[in-house]
């Protein structure tokens, strides 16, 4: 008979094992496999010599390379900053009076998730025929009598990626607004109540008592949206190609990546070696973004 403290364990083995195994072939293996093969030259398909960190080299200086990647991070950035400015206060804003229990409030809480239930896919095709200049969205404008604000929105290299963010807001901006909805209805009541009882406005005990509060909620939707906006793929694909059309305005690393490992920048062939370096960097960039995010909002969460 095994006694009380090895039972506990062995069950605790059982549990955790099956995820531990899950993570290691889905995520650690890949990572481990993309760094060895980072470290090799490639014949298409086929492994050369070692060459060590020459990848990365390439990489970060070699054209066409470098401009190209360069490029498609500053886009990555660009997402970054609008989701984290545009969605997740959007997202905020709405989960806060949604909390307020103003009127429909129960209906707004189900129908602003659906969008997050849609498929990437259908979403991108979709909103991809509304972008078109015989779309959906011009066709409204010039219904009503907005015609000078029509645009070949997907054309454009200016409007191309803001488009596509855009998009991606409206899928995803549910999913911020009814974490923040959890976090603000957690609050104690008490702390609300005995604001406003010595004259507190709802701006001040927002500022005040609730954003503080919900500091742990804003920083996992800070760290979803890093590793999201450095990992977005899907909906650049579905709505510009894989070549990040108009002139790559709309590239990223990610369909840059894509586009390297599996067909080459110049010569359409599979560069391995280099999109396995583009994917290593992927990684480090997302770890080191959400480690930062982490430690300098806890210390902001110790400080409130």
């Amino acid at each position: 008979m095994l006694n009380k403290k090895t039972n506990e364990r062995l069950w605790i083995v059982f549990f955790v094992a099956p995820a531990l195994a899950v993570v290691c072939v889905v995520i650690l293996l890949p990572l481990f496999m993309s760094l060895f093969n980072s470290l090799f030259s490639w014949r298409q398909l086929l492994r050369g010599d070692f060459v060590g960190l020459d990848n990365f080299r390439k990489v970060f200086f070699t054209e066409p390379y470098r401009t190209r990647f360069f490029n498609a991070l500053g886009h990555n950035l660009v997402w970054f900053l609008v989701t984290m400015c545009v969605q997740n206060t959007l997202g905020l804003l709405i989960g806060y009076y949604l909390s307020r229990k103003v009127w429909g409030s129960e209906f707004f809480k189900r129908v602003i998730f659906i969008p997050v239930l849609f498929s990437i896919v259908a979403v991108g095709f979709l909103w991809g025929l509304y972008l078109k200049p015989s779309g959906l969205v011009n066709g409204f404008l010039k219904l009503v009598g907005l015609s000078q604000y029509t645009r070949a929105w997907l054309g454009d290299e200016g409007l191309a990626t803001f488009s596509i963010i855009f998009v991606n807001i409206w899928r995803w901006v549910g999913f911020p607004s009814l974490v923040f909805l959890a976090a603000i209805d957690n609050v104690p009541y008490d702390c609300l109540e005995a604001a406003w009882l010595d004259g507190a406005k709802d701006g001040r005990v927002f500022f005040d008592i609730i954003l503080p509060l919900i500091v742990p909620s804003i920083l996992i939707i800070t760290v979803l949206t890093i590793i999201g906006s450095l990992n977005v793929f899907e909906q650049i694909y579905t709505m510009a190609g894989l070549d990040g059309s108009p002139n790559f305005s709309t590239d990223t690393i990610g369909t840059l990546f894509y586009r390297t490992a599996f067909g080459s920048i110049d010569s359409g062939n599979p560069e391995i070696g280099i999109g396995s370096a583009i994917g290593v960097v992927i990684y480090f960039l997302t770890l080191a973004a959400s480690v930062f995010s982490i430690v300098s909002m806890g210390k902001k969460e110790v400080e409130l």
